[in-house]
């Protein structure tokens, strides 16, 4: 970027040679009656640098005429005249002298060098630009501050991420996981410096246990900097219940059934327990910790067997529902549902059946239209019937209404008699 024209000014000295002070003096009393200069033969560049990096300003000519150059602070105080530094701050180096070029470098910078520096040009008529210094401060600490370290599942908890001592301010973002989230910043002043707070409301779940919540920093003057907290979720049980034997097939009678049941949840449930829904479990039914086993299954054997789980969280469970085929049964069986719940079973229906039941309905739909075809069709014919009657024998149109109307009368006689 370059730099903006400036009227110029007295130059100040930070101390140099005795031998050089009245040169000095006649240069600086001929700065201050430098007229404006419009800036077009020198050139400078603004430099924006880390606190505590090197800041680099050049000052350079154009169209060079061996014409004096040099540099002052944004207190008007003379750097550099040519290649001789008057000012007593050795943070200043000569990096390079030319006829054509006054490169200055500056080492450790801090915030209080922020400012306007000039560039100075002895031509007729004298000439001056200025550039501009500006500072960035990383974060100071990075924290991230959780309102509590082990949420339950279904909670809301809050985090807190804080970027201290900033400039300019920091933008935190949040991800968890891979996934970026929303939170909401505010920011302090407090001299130059600038505190930012972020907060993120987080409803927690059983698939949030372990992943990590990170907040990260968007600043010019850091990369990558970033902190992260793992998440701790506890969550209740859940549960599954497997058919160990038979692997494939029916069960029938006679032989034996055995299911296991497994259970995880945070913490580790502690109780485990089988039980018949409905009713009560058979004597013959053997129940060794998570397993349960039928040496010798029998039509009384049907039902819904549950297992349940329970840990410091709740209690869940699953559901298997048996049904106990005769011994010369070749269907294939119906597929036992062992889904979790909390409230209640969601229990398997025997296919086979369903299907029977259905087959049975549209067979009897079907013929309730065949009775209601053949009853409308009947009627129908027997109407066109009564109405011909008399008028089939008739030689011509007038005899066949008489006829007509005469076995309409028949008719009504009929009925009359019937009654």
């Amino acid at each position: 970027m370059a730099g903006r024209a400036q009227p110029s000014g007295p130059a100040g000295s930070g101390g140099g040679a005795p031998g050089l002070l009245p040169l000095l003096l006649l240069l600086l009393s001929a700065a201050a009656i430098i007229p404006r200069g419009d800036g077009q033969n020198l050139v400078t560049e603004d430099v924006t640098v880390v606190e505590g990096d090197v800041a680099t300003i050049s000052c350079r000519v154009k169209n060079s005429d061996d014409s004096v150059i040099q540099l002052l602070n944004p207190n008007r105080q003379t750097i550099y005249f040519r290649d001789f530094r008057p000012l007593k701050d050795s943070r200043f180096q000569l990096v390079n002298f030319s006829n054509s070029e006054l490169r200055v470098s500056l080492t450790n910078v801090s915030i209080s060098d922020e400012g306007r520096y000039f560039c100075q040009l002895y031509t007729d008529p004298p000439q001056e630009i200025y550039t501009t210094i500006t500072v960035l401060v990383p974060p100071r600490n990075l924290v991230i501050d959780i309102q509590k370290e082990t949420a339950v599942e279904g909670e809301e908890i809050e985090l807190n991420c804080t970027a201290m001592a900033s400039r300019p301010p920091t933008t935190i973002r949040w991800f968890k996981g891979n996934k970026e989230l929303t939170g909401k910043s505010e920011v302090e002043q407090w001299s130059d410096m600038y505190t930012v707070t972020s907060q993120l409301l987080l409803k927690v779940g059983r698939e949030d246990d372990g992943v990590p919540v990170i907040c990260l920093v968007d600043h010019p003057a850091v990369k990558d900097l970033q902190t992260q907290r793992y998440l701790e979720v506890m969550y209740k049980p859940q549960v599954r219940v497997s058919q160990n034997y038979p692997l494939q097939g029916l069960t029938r009678e006679g032989e034996p059934l055995e299911l296991t049941c497994t259970a995880f949840g945070k913490p580790q449930p502690t109780d485990m327990r089988w039980l018949r829904v409905d009713d009560e479990m058979p004597q013959h039914v053997v129940v060794s910790g998570s397993n349960l086993l039928i040496s010798n299954l029998n039509k009384t054997d049907n039902g819904t067997y549950r297992c349940e789980a329970s840990n410091a969280v709740g209690k869940s469970h699953a559901d298997y529902m048996l049904f106990v085929y005769d011994t010369t049964a070749t269907t294939e069986p119906a597929v036992h549902d062992s889904r979790a719940g909390e409230e209640g079973a969601i229990r398997s229906v025997d296919h086979a059946v369903v299907g029977g039941v259905v087959a049975v309905v549209v067979f009897a739909m079907l013929c309730l239209l065949i009775i209601l075809g053949r009853y409308f069709a009947r009627h129908k014919g027997t109407y066109f019937t009564h109405e011909a009657k008399g008028a089939d024998d008739a030689a011509d149109a007038d005899t066949a209404i008489i006829n007509a109307e005469g076995g309409q009368n028949n008719s009504e006689e009929k009925k009359e008699y019937f009654i």
